[in-house]
């Protein structure tokens, strides 16, 4: 597709506004040529598709509407068309003050001094991903890495669930996030049934002093918290813990696979640098969009919007915008202000992010060390989600053989 000189038929994900479809699977392939056009002619633009919706991709009027929860709303939904949700995602589909209340329930458990706690599991259970299949000489890297990390880390050290369990939950996680696959409806189901299972033994077993145990004792202007609303807050929990940090590590082995010098930079430092995870994260947001309602008329970049309208915003694009960030398409973690939005604005800021960051932090620094010399297996592509995720289904890589150092 040519997002330059767009075709006269409707096309998929095309960068006439009002052809933009999000979740054609042929807008992956040209994800940021799209949005920078479009960020160019029209930062704010209609788009006919699903209904009809405004599409926002300049940084300034991204950070307005993601800051601006009153007029721009969380709590209609988050997706265009919307998902088939079991149960409402707790506090991000919330808004102040009632969002606030949920936020403080979690927020303590995810600071960087309680996360940094968990840095040396986290390493080890590194070592040992990659002893499996490091002997072999290439991997599926989503599979053998990617996913199993961040689901195995928060499953043992946030969640306390049953690492059994860690696999169909994460496959019901993925799934869930991706609004146009044909399972999403039956996963969203599937992954409320675990969530309740799993509270319903908590409830019975307890355990003592962790996140898990806030929300099932938490009060909400005075009452108990209801079961949905514990079944919300977990489930959110599990879809911001595994697939955004899984989409991250893809994309950034993605990026280091295909350009050495940043893989070399990178190596030669004993540990990989916040700054640098910072730039990778603007680079290559896992989470690329988000959908807001107009509570009320009102004007945006210079268009009306009417009360009622959905909004997408992309963070992705505003992570990109040339204002904001000089040579935007370039990696240079020496910046004098790295203001991304990947981890969103606003009250509804990830809560999970300190956790995201050391897991990406040290799980990099692992990966250079070990597989210095790490491309993409050219006899397979890479195939990339395509709807507010840009997590990679697969990564396909090659390297040479290497040496356990875990043990047997």
């Amino acid at each position: 597709m040519d997002v330059e000189s767009p075709t006269s038929g409707p096309t998929p994900g095309s960068s006439v506004p009002e052809r933009f479809d999000h979740l054609s699977p042929e807008l992956s392939g040209v994800l940021y040529p799209t949005l920078a056009h479009m960020r160019s002619t029209c930062p704010v633009a209609r788009s006919d598709e699903h209904g009809g919706f405004w599409v926002v991709t300049d940084y300034e009027d991204v950070l307005k509407v993601a800051q601006d929860w009153d007029t721009f709303s969380s709590a209609h939904g988050l997706t265009v068309p919307p998902a088939p949700i079991a149960t409402r995602n707790i506090p991000v589909e919330v808004d102040p003050p009632e969002h606030r209340v949920y936020k403080r329930l979690i927020n303590r458990y995810f600071t960087p001094a309680a996360v940094a706690e968990w840095e040396d599991g986290t390493r080890a259970l590194i070592t040992r991903l990659i002893d499996d299949f490091i002997e072999e000489g290439h991997c599926e890297f989503m599979g053998s890495f990617a996913r199993p990390l961040p689901a195995r880390t928060f499953f043992e050290f946030a969640l306390g669930a049953p690492q059994d369990d860690v696999e169909k939950v994460a496959y019901l996680a993925s799934k869930s996030s991706t609004p146009n696959d044909p399972e999403a409806a039956a996963c969203w189901k599937g992954l409320s049934e675990w969530i309740t299972g799993f509270l319903d033994g908590r409830r019975a077993d307890g355990r003592g002093g962790d996140v898990v145990d806030a929300v099932l004792d938490a009060r909400i202007d005075g009452r108990p918290i209801t079961h949905d609303e514990a079944v919300g807050i977990v489930q959110l929990l599990i879809l911001g813990g595994l697939e955004t940090t899984a989409g991250a590590l893809g994309m950034m082995m993605v990026r280091l696979s295909t350009e050495p010098s940043t893989r070399e930079q990178l190596a030669g430092s004993k540990e990989v640098a916040p700054e640098a995870i910072e730039e990778l994260l603007r680079l290559d947001a896992p989470f690329i969009a988000i959908g807001r309602t107009a509570t009320r008329d009102t004007e945006l970049g210079g268009r009306r919007i009417a009360g009622g309208d959905k909004v997408i915003i992309y963070w992705a694009a505003a992570n990109r915008d040339e204002s904001e960030f000089p040579h935007a398409d370039t990696f240079d973690p020496g910046r004098a202000s790295n203001r991304h939005l990947s981890f969103g604005a606003g009250p509804h800021r990830c809560a999970g992010s300190n956790l995201a960051r050391m897991n990406l932090r040290v799980a990099l620094t692992e990966l250079l060390r070990r597989l210095p010399d790490v491309a993409l297996d050219d006899r397979f592509p890479v195939e990339y989600h395509t709807t507010f995720t840009r997590a990679p289904r697969t990564v396909p890589l090659a390297f040479a053989p290497g040496r356990r150092e875990g043990p047997p």
